[in-house]
Formats: C-alpha cells, sequence, structure tokens
C-alpha cells in the first residue's frame, strides 16, 4: 500500500456558503433534494450515495469541488450550467492545496487505498463515492482515510446481493480485538468515516433488507466503540463520534429487529440510548426511543411500544421537526392498534397525518430520509391491519407500495406483501396471488425474514383457496424458495 507524505503552507480558511446551490434546492427539504440527488444518478448511470448531510456539506461550502461522479449527476440535472455557475471551485483551483482546516490536527500521511475487488482506479468505490471536501485528496480516485476505519467501514465492489457488498465492511483480515489495539487518537477523518459506514449500512437495507448484513455489520460497530474508548482530543469531534456510534447501533439494531433477531435488536437500541443520554443528544435518543416502539410492537408489547413512542415525543419535540413528530405519532399508533384500542389508534394517526402535511424542513434528522408519504401510508395499513380493517388496510399498503421512490426496494416488497396478506385476509385470494407474486419477483434483490415470515403466514391463509385464480401457482412457486437458515 503506497504513502505520500503531504505538507501544507497554506493557512486554514473557513468554507465560504454555497449561495448559488442553496438556491437551487429551492422549496425542496435536504433529504428531498438528496433523493432528486439519487434519482438523476441511476438516469445516467451513475451510483452517488447523497443524503441531507451531504447537501448541507454543499451548501455550507465544505465541498467546494465534488468529485466525478457527482460533477456528472450535478451537470445532468442543471443542464447548460458549469461547476462555476453550481457555486463551486474549479477543479484546477481546489488540487495542491492543503489538507481542509479541522479541529483536529490530520494524520502525518496520506494512504492511496488498494481498490476493493472488481473495482480499478477510476471507478466508483463499491456502491457510493467518498465525499469530495476542502482536502484535495479526498476525490473520485484518492483520498484520505484513517486506514483501521476504512477497512472497518468501507464496502467492497458494487455486488448484486447484499452478502457480497458487506464482503469487505469487517475489519478482516485483523481482529476487532487488533483494531482497538492499532486505533490511534481519533480525528474528524474517523469521524466522517463513521458517518459514512451508517449511509453504507442504511442503503444497503433499503436495497437489499437485512439478512446477510447483520453479522459483517457487528464489527464496525465494535470499531466504533473502540474510537469511543480511544477519546478524541476536541470535544466537537468526540460529540461526533458518540453520535456516530449510537447511529450505528441503531442501523445494526435495526438489522438484527428485520432478521427476526429481536433480542439483539432490543440490546443495541439499549446501547444506542445509553449513549445518546451519556451525551444529552437528543436526537439520538428520540431515535432510539422510536425504533425501540416499533420493536416492542413487532415483539406482542404494545404496551411498551406506546410508552416509548411517547418518551420519543417528549424527547423530540424540541427538535422542530415536524416529521419526526409524525413518524413517532405512528409508532403510537402501532402501539394502541396492538392493544386493541381503536379511538387511540385512530387518534394518533389523525396527528401523524396533520404532522407530516406541515411538510419537511432543515430541522428533520438525516436518519428520516426513507419518511415520506409511502411510508406513512405503510404504516397506517399495518395499523389497520392489526385491527382487523383488512379493506381499509389494503387500500392503504396498496398506495405505499405505488408511492414508494424505487431506491427503497426492500420498502417495495415489504409493502406488496403487506398488500397481499390484507387481501388474502379480506377474502380476495386471487389478487392476493398476484400481489403475491410481485413480492417473489423482488425476493432476488431483498432477504428480509420479516417479508419471508409474513408472506409463509399469507400462504397459510391461501391455502384453502388454492382452486381460485393464481393462487395454486403462487403457493407452488412459494414453496420452492430456498428456505434461509
Amino acid at each position: 500500500m503506497a504513502t505520500s507524505k503531504v505538507t501544507s503552507s497554506q493557512p486554514p480558511r473557513p468554507p465560504r456558503p454555497n449561495l448559488a446551490f442553496r438556491e437551487l434546492r429551492a422549496q425542496r427539504s435536504p433529504a428531498e433534494f438528496a433523493a432528486a440527488v439519487r434519482r438523476a444518478a441511476r438516469e445516467i448511470g451513475e451510483r452517488v450515495s447523497c443524503d441531507a448531510r451531504y447537501v448541507g456539506r454543499v451548501e455550507a461550502g465544505e465541498i467546494r469541488c465534488p468529485n466525478y461522479a457527482y460533477e456528472r449527476v450535478f451537470l445532468h440535472m442543471f443542464p447548460g450550467r458549469t461547476l462555476t455557475d453550481l457555486g463551486f471551485a474549479p477543479r484546477a483551483s481546489v488540487r495542491g492545496r492543503g489538507a481542509r482546516p479541522t479541529e483536529d490536527a490530520p494524520p502525518a500521511h496520506v494512504t492511496t487505498p488498494a481498490y476493493p475487488a472488481g473495482g480499478a482506479p477510476g471507478e466508483t468505490w463499491g456502491a457510493h463515492e467518498p465525499y469530495d471536501t476542502q482536502n484535495p485528496y479526498e476525490t473520485h480516485d484518492n483520498y484520505e482515510e484513517s486506514d483501521v476505519l476504512r477497512r472497518a467501514f468501507m464496502t467492497g465492489g458494487g455486488a448484486t446481493v447484499a452478502v457480497a457488498s458487506m464482503g469487505t465492511i469487517g475489519l478482516a483480515p485483523t481482529t476487532a480485538a487488533a483494531a482497538e489495539r492499532r486505533v490511534r487518537r481519533p480525528g474528524v477523518p474517523d469521524a466522517d468515516a463513521l458517518e459514512e459506514a451508517v449511509r453504507r449500512i442504511r442503503l444497503l437495507d433499503d436495497r437489499h433488507g437485512a439478512d446477510g448484513l447483520y453479522r459483517r455489520a457487528a464489527t464496525p460497530l465494535r470499531a466504533a466503540y473502540a474510537l469511543l474508548d480511544a477519546g478524541a482530543t476536541r470535544q466537537t469531534t468526540a460529540d461526533r463520534l458518540h453520535s456516530g456510534a449510537g447511529e450505528l447501533a441503531i442501523s445494526v439494531g435495526w438489522l438484527a429487529h428485520d432478521s427476526g433477531r429481536f433480542d439483539d435488536a432490543r440490546s443495541h437500541y439499549a446501547e444506542a440510548l445509553a449513549t445518546a443520554r451519556m451525551t444529552g443528544d437528543a436526537g439520538l435518543e428520540s431515535h432510539a426511543f422510536c425504533n425501540t416502539a416499533f420493536l416492542a410492537r413487532d415483539a406482542g408489547r404494545p404496551r411498551e411500544a406506546v410508552r416509548a413512542a411517547q418518551a420519543a415525543q417528549r424527547v423530540g419535540r424540541p427538535l422542530g421537526s415536524a416529521r419526526l413528530m409524525s413518524l413517532l405519532a405512528l409508532r403510537e399508533a402501532g402501539g394502541w392498534a396492538g392493544l386493541a384500542d381503536r379511538t387511540g389508534c385512530e387518534q394518533a394517526l389523525v396527528r401523524a397525518q396533520a404532522l407530516f402535511e406541515r411538510g419537511p424542513s432543515d430541522a428533520d434528522p438525516e436518519w428520516m430520509s426513507f419518511y415520506g408519504e409511502a411510508e406513512l401510508e405503510g404504516l397506517e395499513a399495518q395499523c389497520w391491519s392489526t385491527l382487523g380493517d383488512w379493506p381499509r388496510a389494503a387500500r392503504h399498503a396498496h398506495r405505499a407500495a405505488q408511492l414508494q421512490d424505487p431506491h427503497f426496494t426492500r420498502n417495495i416488497a415489504l409493502y406488496t406483501a403487506e398488500l397481499t396478506d390484507d387481501l388474502a385476509r379480506g377474502g380476495r385470494p386471487d389478487e392476493a396471488a398476484a400481489a403475491g407474486m410481485r413480492v417473489l419477483d423482488l425476493l432476488g434483490q431483498v432477504q428480509s425474514s420479516r417479508i419471508q415470515s409474513m408472506l409463509a403466514g399469507t400462504t397459510r391463509v391461501l391455502l384453502p383457496h388454492r382452486r381460485a385464480a393464481g393462487v395454486g401457482a403462487f403457493l407452488e412457486r412459494h414453496a420452492s424458495l430456498p428456505r434461509t437458515a
């Protein structure tokens, strides 16, 4: 692995906000604009991991010039404009400068990473490329990062299934214990890498589901907490590391949750909650309570789901995000539905809808990028299904599947599986079979025990109707699926 010394006589200078780029976002929230960037990337065959935080960094001037993948996407989105028109500095003026100013001293050298299997210089790493900031070495084909964290957090080459995508996210060939011994006092590049790890895991889950991801994701979580033990030199970096480790714990907990490992998920969510309370991070605490409420509902503890959702609302209200409060109201509604309290459920659903209609804002947490109208419809469908109102549940599940951004392959499969079950239980077996076939088509891309369990329950409902149109074919195809361990 080649290394090169980097020195700079350039004094640090504060970034200048990119007002031109902010104007292009207009009334869209950072999360909505990030979604538009990802859609534009797919239109031209690029894959970028744009999210609300990346948009915020661009607008704050932290990213003076985007890498080549983002450049192609932005110029596709805004034809006829140049990078300068978009508020970026010319690439030539960025290359050759010293490392970006940070509150922590940068590493003494820059590591040129080896490309993962199937990759090559000039290609986007894995499914997403690293960010380009004021550091000229954070470019499309050469960027600075802690070697331990690079191997802990960065996925391998773009894979067709999640397991392959996660193949190099661990600390191989070293163990987590070895990583703890090697880790230095962490700085800003480590916090950046940790936050990127969270994004990578979430994006892989969006596309492929949790099965096959959970075991591998546990290794970077151990490395994250090793960073906390090592201790950052500056409080701002320490706060970012605690927040990043807590968000990673929630992400790993969700992978456990979605793959049916409820006890593991509960432990990870509790770890995130403890981290949030140690640092007074209200955003992280509300997120941990939100997921705890969802887990409690799925685990058959509806009263705990209500209490956790209410706690999340108490903590999250000062954050100023109506969309966050809307989601938390839906978590509460799910708990009331589990308690067979139709009135409590309906009141929470009305509140969730009213809060959602206030629209997105800059206060919306980054992790909520999945929460749009489709998720609102899907969660409401689950409530009506729990209450046994199958026709109403089916209507909302159908809308959820129709509205979902194609990027969220797992959610499309989930909503369609819910629709299949609602139709089957509502006495419409032929329509259920047709919807079930669509789910089976998606299972080549999605690995989720939750979805597989839902389908298994639906097949039992459909067995007495095997002579109905399409039902026999659906049951036969479902029976031929390979069984997961």
